[in-house]
C-alpha cells in the first residue's frame, strides 16, 4: 500500500533514495564546495569527515612538498669569522668614540667668583694632594687611579675598576 498521490499531498510523501541506516546518499546535483564547515546537503557525516581528511591529507602533502623544495639557510664559518678577527683585535675598536673624564676633585663656586679668577689663580679642591681620581667614561664612573707625571706629562694609573652596581652617573 505504498501509493503516491500525483498532488504530493497525503500521508506518502515522495523521498530521497537513501543509503544505509536511512541516511540520504548523495545526489547527482551536489554541490559541496572542499573546505566548507557544515556537512554538505546530502552527505552523511562520514562522509564529510573523509573529505575533510582527505583535503587535510592533500594539505599536509603540499606543505612537505614546499618544505623538502625549500633551501636551507647559508650559516658562515663563526671559525673562521673569529679567527680573521684575531688578527685585527684591538682594531676593530678605533672608530669608536668614548667621552673620557678624569676628575681630580670638586668645588662649589658662585659666578662671581669665577669671574674673578685669572692666570695663577688657585681653586681650592674637595680632595687632597695625592687622593685617589675618578675616571668617567661617558659620564659614568668606571675606575679609579692615582696621577702621576711621566716625561713632563700628567697620566692616570688604573688601580681600582669599580664595581657595575656601585657606578653611578
Amino acid at each position: 500500500m505504498n501509493e503516491q498521490t500525483p498532488s504530493g499531498s497525503g500521508p506518502h510523501q515522495p523521498t530521497e533514495p537513501t543509503g544505509s541506516g536511512g541516511v540520504p546518499s548523495p545526489s547527482k546535483n551536489d554541490t559541496s564546495t572542499p573546505g566548507s564547515a557544515t556537512p554538505p546537503r546530502g552527505l552523511d557525516a562520514a562522509s564529510a569527515a573523509e573529505q575533510a581528511y582527505a583535503q587535510t591529507e592533500e594539505a599536509v602533502q603540499k606543505v612537505s612538498s614546499a618544505m623538502s623544495q625549500a633551501t636551507p639557510p647559508v650559516v658562515p664559518d663563526l671559525a673562521a669569522v673569529v679567527a680573521a678577527g684575531e688578527a685585527e683585535g684591538i682594531g676593530l675598536l678605533e672608530d669608536v668614540q668614548l667621552q673620557v673624564r678624569i676628575e681630580l676633585g670638586r668645588t662649589r663656586m658662585l659666578v662671581e667668583d669665577v669671574l674673578r679668577l685669572g692666570s695663577g689663580a688657585v681653586v681650592e679642591l674637595d680632595k687632597a694632594a695625592g687622593d685617589p681620581v675618578d675616571i668617567y667614561v661617558n659620564g659614568r664612573r668606571i675606575a679609579r687611579g692615582e696621577v702621576l707625571v711621566l716625561n713632563e706629562n700628567f697620566c692616570v694609573r688604573v688601580s681600582e675598576i669599580v664595581d657595575p652596581q656601585a657606578r653611578t652617573a
